[in-house]
């Protein structure tokens, strides 16, 4: 298939597409997803501080849903990796700090 479809550019396949109502969209590296019209008409581009970076801002893609008599409020940026992980086993799972730290001892989390 990597043969067939690189003989032409990814714009000409994604118009063939969408000629014969075929959705279709290019997938956009990171580099590309906040110059995207799209993204800009929509002010969906955020940006908030976050931890893993020193608490420097972080660019981050807003909600699309838009509601003037409710709009979104951004309190958290995303968690980073295990971030929550021993609030979750204590709460939904019922695990005391004994539990955890063993999970954590044998490398399970």
């Amino acid at each position: 298939m990597n043969a067939f479809f690189s003989t032409k550019p990814a714009r000409a396949w994604i118009d063939l597409c969408q000629s014969i109502g075929i959705a279709a969209a290019p997938i956009n590296a990171i580099d590309q997803v906040f110059t995207d019209p799209q993204v800009e008409a929509r002010g969906l581009k955020i940006a908030m501080p976050h931890g893993a970076v020193g608490g420097r801002n972080v660019d981050l893609i807003g909600s699309p849903i838009k509601m003037s008599a409710t709009p979104v409020s951004y309190r958290l940026p995303p968690p980073s990796l295990g971030e929550h992980t021993d609030e979750v086993l204590r709460q939904f799972l019922g695990l005391g700090d004994a539990d955890i730290a063993g999970l954590h001892a044998r490398g399970v989390i």
